[in-house]
């Protein structure tokens, strides 16, 4: 088997040039599906088979590498089960949730919060892998690098891009050395997915930041405005030619001295929506709000779904004893902004104009912070409900994982069993 036949020619030049040179930090960052993980999952095991011959050579019993993400199910998702799958390995952990692989102890560390460094305080490294690394707080990430000082440490790293003024980028990504490496990837670097696949994903995903981040994998600033694919004169159309609607669920933001709203979705068999009703108000209580739900419970059912704001689960609470089927709505605000932003842009969303006042002042004044790389909050409150409604209704299922037997070519590399 070729290397031709289980990397494509990015793959190869990261391959190339890690296992052949010395290096400290290697960041693979780009887009999307374009294949980093894959290759850093592989590389990952390169590193543990290199630090046990190190440990060999100077007596070290049982050397400690540390694997970081986000959370534990980052790593379970994005590493280990994919290890699972293309190798069959499958670690036995320890009451501390580490675990031995090629006579190297991996040791877990989280770094979402400032807390994740608890469980690599102390010790001494020969390396790291860091998933998602532009999502490390910073302290946790500085904090992995300065101890992997173990003889021959190295520390692997993947990230999506963000904004450009992003610490990563700034101090390791644009800063590169003999001994920091970096290497951009795009979503067309990755031959294994069928051109049409690519093609379908282009056309699909909206445009500007989105566009420049999932396809081309750049690190951009977000600008203007944040619905850019809107246009009025597709999107906007009349109640009385709404076609056949079989499915409906709604988006609840709480609010009392803000708006507050309440809108409702309706959907086509074949997966297109229509914002056909939207509540906005002021000031009100929540028995307003319980009425308004349950007079949409009476014209579309009582087991219609609300995609609720979290914050403030008592209203959710309320809401669950008056009968009415809410649920605390996944905000993640950059996933739900791309899930609307892409229905626009696929002609898959649709907005009564005769039934929306305040959405029609909204979509043209929700704008990028540019600094932080997220909307900023003014002009949200019908879009906010929007979002959770989209988002979390059609929320991405987790990608099927394309398992190829490798184990031939990783032998070639010395990685074999």
């Amino acid at each position: 088997m070729a290397l031709t036949d289980v990397y494509n020619a990015k793959q190869i030049e990261v391959l190339t040039e890690t296992i052949k040179q010395d290096w400290f930090i290697t960041l693979l960052h780009g887009a999307k599906r374009s294949g980093k993980t894959k290759i850093n999952n592989d590389l990952f095991l390169f590193e543990l088979r290199r630090v046990r011959k190190i440990a060999d050579d100077e007596g070290v019993k049982e050397p400690m590498y540390i694997l970081a993400g986000v959370s534990s199910s980052t790593i379970q998702k994005n590493i280990l089960q994919e290890l699972y799958n293309m190798y069959n390995i499958e670690p036995k952990y320890d009451k501390h949730g580490n675990f031995k692989l090629f006579g190297v102890k991996v040791v877990q560390a989280y770094t979402g919060n400032i807390g994740g460094v608890g469980a690599i305080r102390g010790m001494t490294a020969f390396g790291a892998y860091v998933n998602e690394a532009s999502l490390a707080k910073r302290e946790v990430f500085a904090e992995i690098v300065s101890r992997c000082s173990g003889t021959g440490a190295r520390i692997l790293g993947d990230t999506n891009p963000d904004n450009p003024e992003h610490w990563l980028k700034k101090e390791y990504i644009d800063n590169p050395s003999k001994n920091i490496k970096s290497f951009h990837f795009e979503l067309d670097d990755n031959t294994f997915l069928a051109k049409r696949y690519r093609e379908n994903i282009k056309e699909a995903t909206p445009s500007g930041m989105f566009y420049d981040r999932d396809i081309k994998g750049l690190w951009v600033s977000a600008e203007g405005v944040v619905y850019r694919d809107f246009d009025a004169s597709v999107h906007y159309v009349q109640s009385e030619s709404l076609p056949k609607l079989s499915t409906y669920y709604c988006g609840v933001d709480w609010g009392y001295e803000h708006w507050g709203s309440i809108i409702v979705i309706g959907e086509t068999d074949d997966g297109v929506s229509y914002l056909i009703e939207e509540h906005a108000s002021q000031y009100e209580e929540i028995d307003y709000w319980v009425d308004v739900a349950k007079g949409i419970q009476s014209r579309y059912g009582a087991r219609v779904p609300f995609w609720c704001d979290s914050a403030r689960p008592e209203h959710v609470a309320r809401f669950q004893r008056e009968g009415i089927n809410a649920h605390n709505a996944d905000k993640a605000r950059l996933s739900g902004v791309e899930s609307v932003a892409k229905h626009f842009k696929t002609n898959k969303l649709f907005i009564c104009r005769d039934k929306v006042e305040k959405f029609k002042d909204e979509i043209y004044q929700y704008v990028w912070d540019k600094k932080k790389g997220e909307p900023i909050k003014e002009f949200d409150d019908v879009l906010d409900s929007l979002r959770y409604a989209i988002y979390n209704q059609h929320k991405p299922k987790p990608e099927p994982i394309n398992v190829k037997k490798t184990i031939d070519t990783f032998k070639k590399l010395g990685l074999g069993r």
